[in-house]
């Protein structure tokens, strides 16, 4: 009685819910998880070089573009779960092999002692803005959100125009390790403001630093603020299906979401019957980033390419 868990979230949220389904089914979970310096990249290249012999049952994904890059490959299989069905369209495939649940928001976290109020940066353009350089920082955009960030954009502005402003940034900015390295640099007030999760910023927030939460691009006619789920799949050829299909209900369940969202990493629920925490937006109190996700799969290689090449040689 045992399943095979990939999963890009964080161990130390992701963990819990692993084990109270362990609790609730007597389902033993055995979860391989990520490194904060591959992300989700990593394990996609996992189930890709696996592909003739699967070992994993469900992927756990903390974004959503590599998700879709496995299920555009013809690795995800087909189940249409009930609760996942009780989920806005925009956040499942119609063919129903993934699901997206408890997003998290792509934001600006920004030092309120080395910007005042009314200086505060309000969109990810101003990571570009020369007033700000050397003194704001982004994550390498190599892996995890940040590069599925750049794939979005190249979806919703075209490549030449996200590559321009990928240029912008990578002279304009600290690159650091990671998205939670970003937001421990702000908090520490070695920069004054970087582009990271809600999640590593809200860590920052309730631990009493000098930091605020801006969402980025909420003017009229603006970008708006990226919203990024989790998703789930079952792996083509899943030693363990029918347990997987337990394990992607439980999942979606708003309990879950309800869970997550209180916790440390304050995810943004979409299911309808989630309750949010106080600490977490809600998706209708933003005004979000229109993004098909499908387009941003299919250019992520021309996108993780370019990014290869322009930070490497920053290097």
């Amino acid at each position: 009685d045992e399943l095979i868990v990939y999963t890009a979230l964080d161990e130390e949220f992701s963990r819990e819910i692993l084990d109270r389904f362990t609790a609730e089914t007597g389902i033993r979970v055995r979860a391989k998880y990520d490194t904060e310096s591959t992300k989700t990249v990593g394990l996609t290249q996992a189930i890709l070089a696996e592909r003739r012999r699967p070992r994993c049952d469900v992927f756990w994904n903390n974004e959503v573009v590599n998700m879709l890059r496995l299920d555009q490959a013809g690795l995800l299989a087909a189940y249409d779960s009930p609760v996942g069905a009780e989920y806005p369209s925009q956040w499942h495939s119609p063919d129903h092999r993934w699901y997206g649940f408890a997003a998290r928001a792509r934001v600006l976290i920004v030092n309120t002692d080395l910007v005042a109020a009314e200086d505060r940066p309000a969109s990810i353009r101003a990571l570009a803005d020369p007033r700000w350089k050397g003194n704001a920082a982004i994550a390498k955009p190599l892996a995890g959100t940040t590069a599925t960030h750049a794939a979005c954009l190249a979806a919703a502005w075209g490549q030449e125009p996200m590559e321009e402003f990928f240029r912008a940034v990578q002279a304009n900015v600290q690159v650091l390790g990671g998205n939670k390295q970003v937001a421990q640099a702000v908090a520490r007030g070695e920069v004054a403001f970087g582009l990271t999760d809600t999640d590593d910023a809200t860590i920052e927030v309730e631990a009493g630093r000098p930091v605020t939460i801006v969402y980025p691009d909420q003017g009229e006619g603006e970008l708006g603020t990226l919203l990024i789920p989790n998703t789930v799949g079952i792996i083509a050829g899943a030693p363990h299906e029918n347990r997987a299909k337990q394990l992607v209900d439980y999942l979606l369940s708003p309990q879950v979401e309800t869970r997550l969202s209180a916790g440390p990493s304050a995810q943004i629920p979409l299911h309808p019957e989630a309750t949010p925490s106080e600490r977490a937006a809600a998706p209708s109190e933003l005004r979000t980033m229109e993004v098909d996700f499908q387009e941003a799969a299919l250019r992520w290689e021309t996108t993780a390419r370019f990014l290869r090449d322009l930070f490497a040689a920053a290097d």
